[in-house]
């Protein structure tokens, strides 16, 4: 470990003002390590370091999602200092250090506003700029016209034969999954693509301490908005007081707790991609009920 701080040492003093006093070991996920950078200065620093040969794609397309919301200028999003390419496939992102708080009632509520305001920017079309990354796999961001087209082209389907190429999937579970697909354009509400994080659960935002939500780790694009509210749900909740400051600010379409399984699916079969069998259960009483 202390090989690797050296290491950063030298590269993140390249890109900060103010002296470095120490770097910290912080949780950080299972993709990344993570670090807080002090300084001598009153601003810390927070550092992504990855080893792989997708890491600087990676946390680049990270960057620039977090560029992107912090423009929306709706909710707090932690400023982007630089991202670095480093030798022998390294790389580092580097953002300003937000110090957690504890959220209230009241603070949930105004998150839960603040999300709906941040869906309310939208695009000509949906997708991305670029193919960017949920977890450590690819997400494909070709525009669409259409909710149903983009949900199904750009989301279900690279993540569905990704999985039957791996082998988790029986060929009655793939034809429930086609019969899936066609039922969709009756399902899905047609709405203007949405500004989402793309991967908001309970590990992907934090509230400051000044009581202010901060959104990190987005896997981004103009997509459909009933997937930030699904994913939330997915793995626990927000408690009712953010849902109730969505539906406040800007009420889902009628009849969305039918469709949140399908949205949910999605994110079951990146799960599944990534960890393997233990999610597959999951996947397949939703495909059991079409």
């Amino acid at each position: 470990m202390s090989t690797l701080v050296n290491y950063l040492t030298e590269y993140c003093q390249k890109e900060v003002p103010e002296a470095i006093c120490e770097i910290h070991p912080v949780s950080g996920g299972d993709i990344n390590q993570a670090f807080r950078l002090t300084t001598t200065g009153t601003r810390d620093y927070f550092v992504k370091y990855q080893r792989s040969s997708r890491a600087t794609a990676m946390l680049k397309t990270e960057a620039a999602a977090l560029q992107i919301l912090a423009e929306a200028r709706v909710v707090r999003i932690p400023e982007v200092i630089t991202c670095v390419s480093l030798p022998q496939d390294d790389a580092i992102l580097l953002l300003e250090y937000i110090s957690p708080g504890k959220a209230t009632p009241d603070q949930m509520r105004q998150f839960g506003r603040q999300l709906a305001r941040l869906h309310h920017h939208t695009n000509d079309s949906y997708g991305w700029e670029e193919d960017n990354f949920i977890g450590t796999l690819p997400q494909r961001n070709r525009k669409a016209t259409t909710a149903t087209t983009f949900l199904q082209s750009e989301r279900l389907i690279p993540q569905w034969k990704m999985a039957r190429t791996k082998g988790f999937f029986s060929s009655n579970e793939e034809r429930a999954f086609h019969r899936l697909l066609n039922a969709l354009p009756d399902i899905i509400p047609e709405e203007r693509p949405a500004l989402i994080h793309g991967d908001l659960w309970s590990g992907n935002y934090l509230i400051d301490r000044a009581g202010q939500a901060v959104l990190i780790d987005p896997a981004s694009s103009y997509g459909l908005r009933e997937m930030d509210i699904a994913m939330s749900h997915l793995f626990g909740n927000f408690g009712n007081p953010f849902y109730e400051g969505y539906q406040e600010e800007w009420p889902l379409t009628p009849g969305y707790t039918k469709r949140e399984e399908i949205y949910q699916l999605y994110y079951l079969l990146v799960h599944v991609n990534l960890f393997g069998h233990g999610y597959t259960p999951s996947v397949q009483r939703i495909l059991a009920s079409f």
